[in-house]
């Protein structure tokens, strides 16, 4: 099964988890949380997501590198800057799939094109 959901003038969150929602097979009968669904989910358009300039200055994306002093933090703009709008959705999409060995599996499901 595939949905494509297109993100013009659409909030970068409520686009995310709707995404989300799907990936996980949340909108199917046959859902279980201990089962990939095999749904695939296109986003199109993302680069026409409505996203404000204060969201995109203050929202601030944190990694950790494993080390002391290893963490390492972007803003939204940068990212957006240096990688793209696609890579704004699959961070969010990917913070909103519970964090088990399964969420890898979901992610690869997801298909952005700017």
């Amino acid at each position: 099964m595939e949905h494509t959901i297109d993100a013009t003038n659409q909030a970068l969150g409520r686009t995310a988890s709707k995404a989300a929602a799907l990936l996980m097979g949340k909108m199917t009968p046959e859902f279980a949380r201990n089962k990939v669904s095999g749904v695939k989910v296109h986003i199109v358009n993302a680069s026409k997501m409505k996203v404000t300039e204060k969201k995109m200055r203050e929202t601030v994306f944190r990694t950790y590198t494993g080390y002391p002093g290893g963490l390492r933090e972007s803003t939204m703009g940068e990212i957006a800057k240096k990688k793209g709008f696609s890579e704004l959705v699959r961070q969010s999409v990917y913070g909103m799939i519970p964090s088990n060995k399964l969420r890898p599996r979901i992610m690869k499901n997801l298909i952005v094109t700017e």
